[in-house]
């Protein structure tokens, strides 16, 4: 026989057909129904059953396993999947991809396709210079489609018929009649050829075209799919090397489930191809055993069903999974970045809207627990540490301690870096994607929290110096209507942080809300606290002025903390704030919001 580099360029060209075709395909799809699956993805409960009917759907839909495990990587990276939502997810993509092996199954060797595929890239092609954006995604989708079977068609034209060439056959029989040896070899030529390819798709296809033109036995082929399965779980841990250790578990854990599966079933190796052999004679097909045709069809059945069952073994057993994955990879905190340095907002989570979203909110919420929160706490006199003890707010009011802070040099070195990086990163966002109404809000409300805790830390300013001057004052009205002033805040910031690690919200929701109607019906104007203070000489005008003013900016404090929690702890799908945000402005912005205005 003479195969020469000539033969095998066209080979290795055919395969790049197919998989040119493959990603074609499935880039469409992604644009076309990506979005709704990621959303699908990020919203789906603990369950570890609807988390399989999940990475199944997803798979299907997308015809890439690997594009649901990056995602279900990315997801996991940035907290939005848990570890047993993510083993669910991946089980369910592992049974998603059999519906590619049954695509080619049928639509490449039961029928033939070669004969419509041009008609269809020409019907594609025109779809493609459509205005309109998912008819154009639509127009890739065939084109895609259509190349891959043409790829299909050219890897079963370059692998030589072994009728003319008998001496091949008899050189692979000496690998093919060494018992579990045999097995053990075509398992690792199926893992290497997926790790190589990067598609067990791919590598599926050249499987089946092999067993259809009788260079390899079923039972050999077999092995192949079974290392196939174990070579898809590269993609995954090569992505989570540069992620966290949440996605490195995630990864891990896709490594063992398919190994584990593996491993059974080479136990069960021969009874199950039996079945198998069962099962397709049954329903009419030849045996895989006694003609090469029929292989294909047998070889995804035992796709099929092998990942059906492990599925189904192993569902049981994904809490041990989640044990041994955290033990293997043990959590790892992430050294905390100087506090004038964005911690989560790094390209990888650029990669898809709902992580890049996540970003944004985990980055916005570090801004206000760290530089704000010590702003707020120190502008009212307060450590932080008695914030969140259990201390009574009477007791910590009634100290007269006076705490010098910088609110300039706090706001100017630490918050606005991180807030100028925030909008620049939501802006990215917004110009990668083109995004749904419900995320550009969920991004506008990010930028009006922001914008809230700048202008909470700019109203601190004055607040503080009046604070620290009339808590020590010797007129006790004066002293006690700031201490008021205090305590009203002081409570708005202690229930948010309960608010914040709390998974029943509902309770403190209504407490802040009270503490919101509480503040609007206390300003002293409103309340005529200020005119009998004034009438009856017990503060001086001087005094007055400054209380008038501050328990404005105090009210207002208050309604911007509240909407702060509700935006960032919350994330409702709502704006509440009307007023339209001008993103370029925001971006470029330098003195709306400074403290010297």
């Amino acid at each position: 026989m003479t195969y020469g580099l000539g033969d095998i360029l066209t080979l290795a060209g055919s395969l790049g057909l197919f998989l040119y075709g493959m990603k074609v395909m499935s880039d469409a799809l992604m644009e076309v129904a990506g979005d709704k699956m990621r959303t699908i993805l990020a919203s789906m409960t603990s369950n570890r059953f609807f988390a399989i009917f999940t990475g199944f759907l997803i798979t299907s839909v997308i015809q890439s396993s690997s594009a649901t495990t990056l995602m279900v990587v990315s997801f996991a990276n940035a907290s939005l999947l848990t570890l047993t939502e993510s083993i669910g997810v991946i089980m369910g993509a592992n049974i998603g991809t059999t519906v590619t092996a049954w695509l080619i199954t049928i639509l490449g060797f039961k029928v033939s396709m070669s004969a419509i595929a041009l008609p269809l890239v020409g019907l594609g092609f025109l779809l493609i210079f459509s205005s309109n954006k998912k008819r154009k995604q639509w127009g890739y989708f065939i084109v895609g489609f259509a190349i891959l079977f043409i790829g299909l068609q050219f890897l079963k034209d370059s692998v030589p018929d072994i009728n003319n060439n008998p001496e091949a056959l008899a050189f692979l029989s000496r690998y093919t009649q060494m018992g579990l040896m045999s097995v053990l070899i075509f398992l690792f030529i199926g893992t290497l050829l997926t790790v190589i390819i990067q598609s067990s798709s791919a590598t599926m296809a050249l499987t089946l075209v092999m067993c259809y033109e009788g260079w390899i036995p079923f039972d050999m082929a077999a092995a192949m799919v079974l290392g196939e399965n174990v070579g898809t779980t590269i993609t995954a841990n090569l992505a989570a090397l540069v992620a966290n250790y949440q996605a490195k578990r995630t990864a891990r854990a896709h490594l063992i489930f398919n190994t584990i599966g593996v491993i059974w079933m080479l136990v069960l190796f021969i009874p199950f191809l039996d079945l198998v052999n069962w099962i397709v004679v049954e329903n009419g097909e030849m045996s895989p055993f006694a003609e090469a045709t029929a292989i294909p069809v047998a070889l995804s059945v035992f796709h099929t069903s092998f990942n059906i069952a492990n599925t189904l073994l192993l569902v049981w057993f994904v809490p041990l999974i989640a044990k041994i994955v955290q033990k293997v990879v043990p959590e790892v905190i992430d050294p905390e970045k100087a506090i004038d340095q964005p911690m989560f907002l790094n390209l990888t989570d650029l990669r898809y809207p709902q992580t890049g979203i996540a970003a944004l909110f985990k980055e916005s919420a570090r801004l206000f627990e760290n530089s704000a929160y010590r702003a707020i706490a120190h502008g009212i006199n307060v450590h932080r540490e008695d914030i969140e003890s259990d201390r009574k707010i009477g007791e910590l009011v009634d100290r007269k301690e006076v705490i010098e802070v910088d609110i300039d040099h706090l706001y100017y070195n630490k918050i606005k870096t991180i807030y100028n990086k925030i909008v620049e990163y939501a802006t990215m966002l917004q110009s990668k994607f083109e995004l749904d109404k419900e995320k550009i809000e969920l991004i506008r409300n990010i930028l009006v929290a922001n914008r809230k805790i700048v202008a909470v830390v700019k109203a601190m300013k004055p607040l503080h110096a009046n604070m620290s001057r009339f808590i020590a004052s010797d007129n006790y009205y004066i002293k006690k209507e700031y201490n008021d002033l205090r305590k009203m805040i002081l409570k708005v910031v202690r229930i948010i942080r309960y608010l914040k690690d709390t998974e029943d919200p509902v309770k403190y929701l209504k407490k802040l809300a009270k503490l919101r109607d509480k503040a609007d019906k206390s300003d002293v104007i409103i309340d005529g606290s200020i005119d009998k203070l004034v009438r009856k000489n017990l503060i001086t005008n001087e005094m007055a002025t400054s209380l008038m003013n501050d328990s404005a900016a105090a009210k207002s404090m208050v309604h911007n903390l509240i909407s702060i929690a509700e935006l960032l702890y919350i994330q409702r799908d709502m704006l509440l704030d009307q007023e339209p945000l001008d993103m370029l402005a925001l971006e470029q912005e330098e003195g709306i919001l400074t403290l010297d205005d």
